[in-house]
C-alpha cells in the first residue's frame, strides 16, 4: 500500500505514481471535482433538450448536458438532477427524466445480474471478426473518435454510431468494442456502457441499430460535406436487416428472488465504530452518505492498482479522479493510496457507502455500511427491457 500526497500536481502524479497503470491520452477539458460539478449544475439549461439532445454539429446546437461524468461517480446524484428537471418545460423535463431513468435502469440491471451483463442478454450476436471496427477515412467516424480520444466524452448519438459501426457494419465483437470505449470514457460506467452496447448491437432487444449516412446528414451535415468518401460513402445505405436468434435468458432477468441483496442496506449498518470513511469510485461526491454521516472523520481513497494495471484506462480518467480528490481535499482530511481497497478495509475500521457493483462483494470486514443513493429502489420484477422495468417502479 503506497500513500501519496494528493496535493501534488496532477501531471506529476500521473507521470510518477501511475506509470504503467494507464494507456495515455492526455487530459480531458471536462474537469473533475465537486466544485466543477456544482458549476456545471448551476449552468444546466434544459430548455430545448428534447429536440436537441441528439445533435452533433455544429457544437453550439447540442442539447446534451455533459453531466454524465459527475453522475457516473455520484458527484451529482440522479435525484438532484431529477429535481432540477422539474423546473424545465414539460416536454424537456419528461425527456430528461427518461434519460435519468435509463441510467438508473442500467444500475439496477447490473446490480441484479452482475458480470452476466458481459454476455448476450436476450439475443445471439455472433459478430466476432478480427481487427479494428473503426477504420480511418470516414469523416463521421473519425470525428467521433477524435472527441472520444481528446475528451473522453461523446453525445449519445455518436456513441451509437461507433457501436453500430463496430459490430453491425463491420462484424466485430461488441465486447471488444465496448472495452475500447470504456477505456476512454470519463463517464465510463460498466453498467451504462455494457447496456448501451447491448441495445445498440441488438443483443438486448433483437433490433440492431443500423448506422447509415442518413443519421450523419441529419445530425452533423457538415461532416458529409467535408468527407473524402462523400462520393463513395461506405454507409450510403442502411445495413441489411438481420434477424437475431433468441438465447436462453437468465431467470434473474424476469424475477429477482432477493431484491434486498440487489438494493443493499436500506438504513446504515454498524458493526464497529469507524475510524475513517473509505470512498469508492462509485461515490466521490461531498454528499456521499458515509462521508455525510461522519463529518468529523478523516477520509481515504485507494486506487486499485491491480485493476488499473489490467484495464489500462486512459490517463483522462486518472486525471478526472485526481482532480476530484484534489478538490475534496480542500474540504476534508483526505488520504489517498495506491494498492488494494479490500485489504485497506481489512486493516482499518471504515465506514463506506454500499456500491451496486460486483466488486463490492469483495469487502467482508466493514465497520459501517451506508445505503446507496438510489433514484428508485430496485424491485423484484422483470428487467428484460427498460419499459418492463419502468412499469414495475414504485
Amino acid at each position: 500500500m503506497k500513500q501519496f500526497d494528493i496535493t501534488t500536481d496532477a501531471e506529476q502524479l500521473v507521470g510518477e505514481v501511475f506509470t504503467g497503470l494507464h494507456s495515455g491520452g492526455g487530459r480531458s477539458s471536462i474537469p473533475g471535482g465537486q466544485t466543477a460539478a456544482n458549476l456545471a449544475l448551476s449552468n444546466l439549461q434544459l430548455r430545448g433538450y428534447a429536440k436537441d439532445r441528439s445533435e452533433v454539429l455544429p457544437l453550439d446546437s447540442r442539447g446534451a448536458t455533459v453531466m454524465s461524468p459527475y453522475v457516473r461517480h455520484n458527484i451529482i446524484s440522479l435525484s438532484t438532477l431529477w429535481d432540477v428537471a422539474g423546473k424545465a418545460p414539460q416536454y424537456d423535463r419528461d425527456k430528461y427524466r427518461d434519460e435519468l431513468l435509463w441510467q438508473e435502469y442500467a444500475r439496477h440491471l447490473y446490480a441484479r445480474i452482475g458480470k452476466k451483463l458481459f454476455s448476450n442478454l436476450r439475443f445471439e450476436q455472433t459478430w466476432d471478426a478480427p481487427g479494428d471496427g473503426w477504420p480511418e477515412g470516414m469523416a463521421c467516424v473519425d470525428f467521433a473518435l477524435d472527441e472520444l480520444h481528446q475528451d473522453g466524452w461523446l453525445v449519445n448519438q455518436t456513441r451509437m454510431w461507433l457501436a453500430s459501426h463496430w459490430s453491425v457494419r463491420n462484424g466485430k465483437g461488441w465486447l471488444h468494442g465496448q472495452e475500447r470505449m470504456h477505456q476512454e470514457l470519463i463517464d465510463g460506467s460498466r453498467a451504462a456502457n455494457l447496456l448501451g452496447w447491448q441495445w445498440t448491437v441488438g443483443s438486448g432487444n433483437g433490433k440492431p441499430y443500423g448506422f447509415a449516412r442518413w443519421q450523419v446528414q441529419k445530425r452533423a451535415p457538415e461532416l458529409c460535406g467535408s468527407c473524402a468518401l462523400k462520393s463513395a460513402c461506405p454507409i450510403e445505405k442502411f445495413p441489411a436487416d438481420r434477424e437475431l436468434s433468441p438465447v436462453a435468458t437468465d431467470p434473474l432477468l424476469s424475477f429477482d428472488p432477493s431484491p434486498e441483496i440487489t438494493t443493499g442496506p436500506r438504513v446504515p449498518v454498524q458493526v464497529n465504530k469507524p475510524d475513517l470513511v473509505l470512498l469508492t469510485i462509485e461515490s466521490l461526491g461531498d454528499s456521499d452518505p458515509a462521508m455525510a454521516a461522519n463529518p468529523d472523520l478523516p477520509v481515504a481513497f485507494v486506487f486499485n492498482e491491480q485493476a488499473l494495471a489490467k484495464l489500462q484506462l486512459s490517463s483522462k480518467r486518472i486525471y478526472f479522479y485526481l482532480e476530484t480528490l484534489q478538490d475534496l481535499a480542500t474540504r476534508r482530511d483526505l488520504s489517498v493510496y495506491l494498492g488494494d481497497p479490500v485489504e485497506f478495509a481489512k486493516a482499518n475500521k471504515v465506514a463506506v457507502t454500499h456500491a451496486p457493483v460486483p466488486s463490492f462483494g469483495k469487502f467482508q470486514t466493514l465497520a459501517e455500511v451506508h445505503p446507496y443513493p438510489w433514484l428508485k429502489l430496485p424491485h423484484s420484477g422483470s428487467v428484460k427491457s427498460f419499459s418492463a422495468w419502468r412499469g414495475k417502479l414504485r
